[in-house]
């Protein structure tokens, strides 16, 4: 089972055109789309997910023509916006109830049975009475993949859902997406590198609207090997190494500018070689698009 994304733009109506010739093959399995806030990854997730038409190219996936036939398409898709509205008064349980029945789960028993299941899944059931305005934010974003997870959807696409979360909550989702994405295609939607790099066998980086790459994360890394390099410097001194080197990205420790730049060569100037990391692939591609110091 594949998605296949080919020639894929959109142009809002005040000029801002959200994806340029986007062309991705995404297999069954974690998908991480990764890139900076505004680079076109929820406007491409939207297209996918058959909320807003594309101006040219095509979504295709196990021969259906997403742009086309979308109802075929929501027949198999589960969806996890950024921001997704609950009914605070609500309790989960009910809610869910609500969501399979409307999904087609007609059978009273049948439904009741699929909510218990879901509800265990994402460790929610003992708090199922609970109205979810009273939820957490680790809760409220595991609901949201209980309900995406109603029908058996053979797609999934979730959409910043780490943001926010402290690292306990964080690293249950991860649990619970690695467990998902065994045996559907997950599309993971964000700018948190280590998302990708915990959970994701195949990944793009996005920017402005264009895929700028896409593989496994170990070819990425394999692009950015024995290139890397840091140094520890003075914040007065920033500007003057960026005239002079490919700076991808900077981080402030104890009062000092860490400073990691990207070079074919050795640098010499006191930079020191480092490993490559997935977050030096993704500042590698990005700060050719965008200042380093803006993303």
């Amino acid at each position: 089972m594949e998605l296949i994304i080919d020639s894929l733009s959109k142009t809002y109506s005040n000029g801002v055109q959200a994806l340029r010739d986007v062309s991705l093959t995404i297999p069954q399995g974690m998908f991480g789309l990764l890139g900076p806030n505004g680079a076109g990854k929820s406007t491409l997730m939207r297209t996918v997910a058959t909320l807003q038409d594309a101006d040219s190219g095509s979504i295709t996936m196990d021969g259906i023509d997403v742009l086309q036939d979308r109802q075929a398409v929501r027949e198999c898709l589960g969806y996890l916006p950024q921001d997704f509205g609950l009914y605070p008064r609500i309790n989960a349980e009910t809610m869910l109830n609500h969501i399979a029945q409307m999904k087609g789960i007609g059978n009273k028993k049948e439904r009741k049975e699929v909510v218990s299941s879901l509800l265990h899944r994402v460790n929610l059931y003992k708090d199922r009475k609970k109205a979810l305005g009273t939820y957490s934010g680790g809760m409220r974003q595991r609901f949201g993949i209980a309900q995406a997870l109603v029908g058996n959807p053979s797609l999934i696409i979730v959409d910043e859902p780490t943001a926010g979360l402290d690292p306990s909550e964080r690293n249950r989702f991860y649990n619970l997406l690695s467990e998902i994405g065994e045996n559907t295609i997950v599309i993971l939607s964000t700018h948190i590198v280590e998302d990708v790099n915990t959970l994701c066998s195949n990944m793009a980086i996005i920017c402005m609207g264009e895929v700028l790459m896409q593989g496994t994360p170990k070819d990425g890394l394999a692009r950015v090997d024995g290139k890397i390099y840091q140094k520890a410097i003075d914040k007065s001194e920033l500007d003057q190494y960026r005239e002079d080197f490919h700076v991808i990205s900077t981080k402030l420790i104890e009062g000092k500018l860490s400073l990691r730049i990207e070079s074919d060569t050795a640098p010499g100037n006191g930079f020191e070689p480092t490993p490559a990391e997935l977050e030096d692939v993704y500042f590698s591609f990005i700060s050719k698009k965008v200042d380093p110091i803006t993303i």
